[in-house]
């Protein structure tokens, strides 16, 4: 089942969209948001699945379905954790500062607590006031999970997995070295995050979805030219389910939480790994490239992003379909409101 949101009202009018993403049909009569569906899951999700193979089949009224037109599939949640299960990613931004990963990281996710107020849609620019504030992507992999009870095990975490996004976790990359040196965590560094324009029912990915990882790559364009493509289910340290359980420890989770992979980073040969013109796949963050940089070479070269850069990111299956839809995103100016 392929949902998405239209960008009506706060939070957005509840469609499902056909298997070849060129038409949809309005949910409304069954759910008018994606909140009120997980609200209720059990009982609309059959109804959503009939009208997704009505609208499949032709036996209903169906309407062009068009990326642009939509918000994040949750315009706003009530919950966004990201966690940092591409611990090789971690390893690289601490190394290139001198510092030694603790064994602990390998054991115990790293996560963070984000805004979830106020969701980019897929297809709106990325406004800051100040471009010296280090704008960076970060393209990630994201669940949406039901109401989950307080100590929920590893093994029974991923049956409440929903629904699975991707992510443009904005990153402001100079603000976060003084913020964090609080001891306190992120706030200013992280703005806004945007998720792809379609979320998926698990059985959607087929065979790419098992072991509680998506098994294919992760695509991000820089400004039209190929960035990153590193595999969402290699090298994940943590899976969604132990991420799930990491954040459900000491507290439940309400459905519509929201929780992202982290950065996707592959190694090449137990090492850093290469940009594609190099033979390699890329990253899915400007920071990881530089951190490599600074580690070959002794400074960073490759600059975050300025006003009028644009960043693409999408996922193809083996059979040419964008899965999630596209996140494409320009940097400009905030001028206020």
């Amino acid at each position: 089942m392929r949902l998405a949101s239209l960008n009506q009202g706060r939070d957005g009018m509840l469609v499902v969209v056909s298997q070849d993403h060129k038409t949809m049909a309005l949910a409304g009569h069954i759910a008018p948001t994606l909140q009120a569906a997980l609200d209720d899951w059990e009982r609309i999700s059959p109804r959503l699945e009939t009208l997704s193979q009505q609208l499949d089949a032709g036996s209903v009224q169906a309407y062009p379905f068009d990326e642009a037109a939509c918000a994040s599939p949750l315009p706003r949640a009530y919950q966004w954790a990201d966690g940092s299960a591409y611990v090789n990613h971690v390893e690289l931004v601490r190394k290139a500062r001198g510092a030694e990963i603790p064994a602990s990281f390998w054991e115990d996710p790293l996560m963070y607590q984000g805004g979830s107020d106020s969701f980019l849609g897929p297809r709106q620019d990325i406004e800051m006031a100040d471009d010296a504030w280090g704008i960076d992507f970060e393209a990630e992999v994201a669940i949406v999970t039901g109401d989950v009870p307080m100590g929920v095990s590893v093994d029974e975490a991923g049956s409440y997995i929903r629904l699975i996004m991707l992510v443009n976790d904005v990153s402001l990359r100079n603000l976060i070295p003084a913020e964090l040196g609080k001891g306190f965590g992120f706030l200013q560094s992280k703005p806004s995050s945007a998720f792809s324009p379609l979320a998926l029912t698990p059985d959607e990915l087929g065979d790419a979805w098992r072991d509680g990882k998506v098994h294919l790559p992760l695509l991000s364009f820089l400004n039209n030219s190929p960035f990153g493509k590193p595999d969402a289910g290699v090298d994940m340290t943590f899976n969604f389910p132990k991420l799930i359980a990491h954040a459900a420890k000491s507290r439940p989770l309400v459905a519509g939480t929201i929780i992202g992979s982290g950065t996707v980073s592959n190694k090449l040969d137990d090492g850093p790994g290469k940009p594609i013109a190099d033979g390699g796949v890329g990253y899915s963050c400007i920071a990881e490239l530089r951190m490599i940089e600074k580690i070959q070479t002794g400074e960073m070269i490759t600059p975050f992003m300025t006003f009028g850069d644009n960043i693409r990111i999408e996922m193809i299956d083996d059979k040419g379909l964008n899965l999630f839809g596209t996140i494409a995103q320009t940097v400009r100016n905030y001028q206020g409101s």
